[in-house]
C-alpha cells in the first residue's frame, strides 16, 4: 500500500488534536529567497533590460537578443499546436468568457434626495501584466483565466510574461486571447520589470498570477516597495476538501484527491464524511489508482499532507468544512444544495457526482485562481472586478445644499472638524435666500 495515512475519528480527538489534524503544510519563509529577491528587484531598478538579459542567462539558460515575442510568432503558433488542444481551447475559452462577461458591474446613477446626484463609475486598470510561469507544465490554463477578464474588464495595456522559451501552446492562447506584448521572462525579475519598467518592458500597475517561492517574494517586496503598483493575492499551495456521505462514489471521491494532490508536494486534500466505510474504501482506491499515475511521487508527498477524517453526521463536516475554508469544496452527497445553503467559506463549490475540480481547471467557467490558506473567509475568486476600479461621483445643487447643511454643520463640529463645517457654512451663506433646485 503506497498510501499509508490512517483514517482519523473526529470526535476521538481532542480540541488541540482537532485544531493540529486541520492544520495546513507550512509555507518556509527562507531569507536567502528574501535577500535574492531584493536584490534581484535592486538591479532591475537601476539597470534595466541589463539585468533582465543577464539574469535570464543565469536563470534559465537562455541567451536572448530580443524579450519580445513577435506578432510573427505569435501568429504562426496556431499552425503549430495540436488540433484537438486549439479545440479544447475555443470550447474553453468561450464558457470562461460567457461566465466573466456576466461579471460586469452596472454603473450606480441616482438622486439620492432633491438635489443631490451620486453616481459610481467603473473604471478599467490602464495596465496590468499577467505572469505565466513555465517550467515542465505550461500553465496556458492561467492565460485565459487571467487574459479572459482583463479583456471583459477593459484593460488597455495587457502584458504578459513568461519564462524562455515560451511554448507555441502558450503563445495560441494568447492569440486568442488577444494579447500582442509578451515577454519571455520570467521569476523574480518578470514581477520588478512589470512593477518599474524598463527599456522593453512598460511598467504596469497591477500583476497577476501564480509562481515559485521567488515570484512570490517579488510580489510581496514590491507591493510594500511602490504606491502605485498593486497584486492580485498571494497563492499558497492548492487544496481541496470533499464532503462525502454514503451515496458518493468512492472512486470518483479518490480520483478527485489525486487530481488535486498532484499540483505540488505541498499540496492537501481532505475526506470529510460520516460513513466509515466510504473512507475504507477511498483509501483502496486511492492506492490504487496512483499506480497508474505519472506524478505518482508528488502526489506520495502531497498525501502526507492529507487526511480522511470519519465525522458522527453531515453537520458536522459543513462545521468543520467552514472552518478550514478550503480553495476548492467538493460537494458529493444525495442532496448537495441542502448542504450548499450551509457553507459560508470556500473559494469555488463543485456539486454531485459528476462535478470534478479538474472540469473548474481548465472550462467550466468560473476562475481557477481562488484564495488558498485560509484566506477564503473573506477574499474571492478572480473576477473581472479585479481589474477594474470603481470611483464614485457626488454632485450638489444649492438647494441640496442648503438641505443637508445643517447635518453637515452638526456632524463635524462632533468631530471637532470645524474646518468642515465651515466649507459648508461659507457656501451657505453665500446663498442667502436664492437657492436653486
Amino acid at each position: 500500500m503506497l498510501f499509508t495515512n490512517k483514517i482519523t475519528y473526529w470526535n476521538n480527538l481532542n480540541s488541540i488534536q482537532k485544531q493540529n489534524i486541520l492544520l495546513r503544510p507550512k509555507i518556509l519563509k527562507q531569507n536567502h529567497v528574501k535577500k535574492t529577491v531584493k536584490k534581484i528587484i535592486s538591479n532591475v531598478m537601476n539597470l534595466g533590460d541589463k539585468a533582465l538579459y543577464k539574469y535570464t542567462k543565469k536563470f534559465d539558460n537562455v541567451t536572448l537578443n530580443n524579450f519580445k515575442v513577435s506578432q510573427d510568432k505569435i501568429d504562426k503558433s496556431e499552425c503549430l499546436v495540436n488540433q484537438d488542444f486549439k479545440k479544447s481551447i475555443l470550447s474553453s475559452f468561450k464558457n470562461i468568457y460567457k461566465f466573466h462577461l456576466h461579471q460586469n458591474m452596472k454603473i450606480i446613477d441616482i438622486d439620492i434626495q432633491p438635489g443631490i446626484r451620486c453616481q459610481q463609475m467603473i473604471i478599467p486598470i490602464e495596465s496590468v501584466g499577467l505572469y505565466i510561469p513555465g517550467g515542465l507544465s505550461p500553465l496556458f490554463s492561467s492565460v485565459l483565466m487571467l487574459a479572459i477578464p482583463a479583456s471583459i474588464a477593459g484593460c488597455k495595456n495587457i502584458i504578459l510574461c513568461s519564462p524562455p522559451p515560451i511554448v507555441n501552446e502558450i503563445l495560441y492562447v494568447a492569440k486568442i486571447c488577444g494579447i500582442k506584448n509578451i515577454f519571455e521572462i520570467g521569476g523574480a525579475q518578470a514581477i520588478a520589470a512589470l512593477a518599474v519598467g524598463t527599456e522593453t518592458i512598460t511598467k504596469v500597475n497591477k500583476v497577476f498570477g501564480p509562481g515559485n517561492a521567488y515570484v512570490t517574494e517579488a510580489k510581496l517586496q514590491l507591493n510594500q516597495l511602490l504606491s502605485d503598483f498593486s497584486i492580485d493575492m498571494i497563492a499558497g499551495p492548492s487544496e481541496l476538501l470533499i464532503i462525502a456521505d454514503c451515496f458518493a462514489n468512492s472512486s470518483f471521491i479518490a480520483a478527485d484527491l489525486l487530481s488535486q494532490a498532484e499540483h505540488g508536494p505541498d499540496s492537501q486534500v481532505i475526506l470529510l464524511t460520516p460513513d466509515e466505510k466510504i473512507a475504507q474504501k477511498v483509501l483502496l482506491e486511492i492506492n490504487k489508482q496512483i499506480f497508474y499515475l505519472s506524478r505518482k511521487d508528488i502526489i506520495l508527498s502531497a498525501l502526507k499532507n492529507s487526511r480522511l477524517i470519519v465525522t458522527s453526521n453531515l453537520l458536522e463536516c459543513i462545521e468543520i468544512s467552514n472552518h478550514y475554508a478550503p480553495e476548492h469544496l467538493i460537494i458529493q452527497t444525495k442532496k448537495p444544495r441542502c448542504i450548499l445553503k450551509n457553507i459560508v467559506n470556500a473559494g469555488s463549490i463543485f456539486l454531485g457526482h459528476w462535478s470534478p475540480e479538474s472540469v473548474g481547471d481548465y472550462i467550466s467557467g468560473p476562475n481557477h485562481v481562488l484564495p488558498t490558506y485560509g484566506s477564503a473567509v473573506s477574499a474571492s475568486g478572480l473576477s473581472v472586478i479585479d481589474f477594474q476600479k470603481r470611483i464614485s461621483v457626488q454632485e450638489l445643487t444649492s438647494y441640496g445644499l442648503k438641505n443637508v447643511s445643517k447635518a453637515v454643520q452638526c456632524l463635524s463640529l462632533f468631530e471637532k472638524m470645524d474646518a468642515h463645517s465651515n466649507a459648508v457654512t461659507i457656501r451657505v451663506n453665500s446663498l442667502g435666500k436664492n437657492y436653486e433646485k
